[in-house]
């Protein structure tokens, strides 16, 4: 029996699990003869196809996972706490070579990218080993390992970044963004006159029609309506009109008492909306409005 054959045995508990279909009537007994291995389709398995194959990498597991070369030279340097501005490049590269040597063996298409940095480490190895020239201004060389701990200094730094951005709160990760629909309308809502203070606006009219009021005795027809119709005009000319407006004093007690009689008419039949902004604050006198 083949070892992939061994390790599905192993998985398979003592009382061979059932693998009907759902939803179906299972009358089939679990073992016949201490043989049946499990159930198939409803069927019972007496023993295990001979053309049984495992993959050999469906086993494999990962404890450290390397996001390039970089990554894996950064980790060997900082696992080993060497100064990443004298890296000891023939220790460094002989255990760089030896994970290669791994991976190649099992991935060879992941192994290629990091055989490239495996020969610029050799390269650096091999220029450290040559004297030393000094360059025509007169000045010393550039260290063969100043390019390469640039790059491992910037992706550590851009490394680090990445990792405290990964601590933020992420929608969809870490929360979820709340929607609430809320269907509202907006109306503006006048405040309702109090009965007290319209008659304290109509007492203090009557108070300023007696004052100007003219000793005259004559006898007057006044029409309500025709009042209403003049009321309609004047708001039609104008959007509010305050209260205290509408009415002339000047004309005398009986053409205010009238114009106000046509006032509440009007209000009565809806033809007119009396407002207040506020608590004391003047009264006005508007057009009802209605939808079209």
């Amino acid at each position: 029996m083949s070892i992939e054959q061994d390790a599905l045995l192993a998985h398979l508990p003592a009382d061979a699990p059932e693998l009907a279909l759902a939803g179906q009537p299972d009358t089939t007994p679990n073992v016949i003869d201490g043989m049946a291995y499990a159930k198939l389709y409803g069927e019972p398995l007496f023993k295990l196809p001979s053309d049984l194959y495992i993959p050999p990498d469906a086993l494999e597991v990962f404890l450290e996972a390397f996001q390039g070369p970089l990554d894996l030279l950064l980790y060997l340097i900082r696992k080993q706490n060497f100064n990443i501005l004298d890296i000891p490049m023939a220790q460094v590269t002989r255990q760089y070579l030896d994970y290669v040597d791994q991976i190649r063996v099992r991935n060879l298409e992941l192994a290629a990218e990091y055989l490239l940095m495996a020969a610029m480490l050799i390269e650096i190895k091999s220029r450290m080993l040559l004297p030393v020239k000094k360059a025509d201004t007169g000045e010393e060389a550039e260290d063969p390992r100043a390019e390469l701990v640039r790059r491992l200094l910037e992706y550590e730094q851009m490394k680090l970044a990445a990792q405290q951005i990964d601590t933020l709160p992420q929608l969809g990760r870490d929360y979820v963004r709340a929607q609430i629909h809320i269907e509202q309308s907006v109306v503006t809502r006048w405040p309702d006159v109090n009965m007290s203070e319209l008659q304290a606006v109509w007492a203090d009219i009557l108070k300023r029609a007696k004052l100007t009021a003219h000793h005259t005795i004559s006898r007057e027809e006044l029409s309500v309506r025709e009042h209403m119709t003049g009321i309609l005009r004047r708001l039609q000319s104008a959007r509010f009109v305050e209260f205290a407006d509408l009415f002339d004093p000047s004309r005398g007690v009986p053409v205010v008492v009238v114009n106000f009689i046509a006032l509440l008419e009007l209000a009565k039949e809806t033809l007119i909306e009396i407002t207040q902004a506020e608590a004391f604050a003047p009264i006005y006198v508007r057009l009802a409005y209605s939808p079209s």
